[in-house]
């Protein structure tokens, strides 16, 4: 991932996770998804089946603040970003993931919050899964 043509973050193995944050997020949601992120079982085993976490395999987890992810285009031909929490709000929750994430044990990369970032990102397997705590 880069930033102004630095690269600010990259990880091999684990999760590549954009994070949005909406009006009514607080600390529990934050936590709930550390819990959900380090234990979801999304990582092949030695069959070749999703059986292990990002902890079991000892991988990495990206993560992206992404308020975009919030972005209304029900209406109109233009997105609403009503439902996407005002920066103040939502910085913390994200770094609250990123920390209780680290607190795991889990190696943990983040972008910068509010810039502009340019993400490279391989999806080795089939498993694209929006999480929702």
């Amino acid at each position: 991932m880069g930033v102004d043509g630095e690269v600010v973050g990259s990880i091999g193995i684990g999760l590549c996770v954009f994070v949005g944050v909406t009006h009514d997020d607080a600390e529990a949601e934050a936590d709930r998804l550390v819990d959900r992120l380090a234990g979801i079982r999304i990582m092949d085993d030695d069959e070749g089946v999703m059986n292990r976490s990002v902890q079991d395999v000892g991988g990495e987890v990206l993560v992206i603040s992404q308020f975009t992810l919030y972005g209304d285009t029900s209406r109109g031909r233009r997105p609403s970003w009503l439902a996407a929490a005002r920066p103040e709000q939502a910085e913390p929750l994200v770094e609250r993931v990123v920390l209780g994430l680290r607190e795991r044990g889990v190696g943990v990369t983040t972008g910068r919050f509010r810039a502009l970032m340019s993400v490279e990102l391989v999806n080795d397997g089939p498993a694209t899964i929006m999480l929702e705590v």
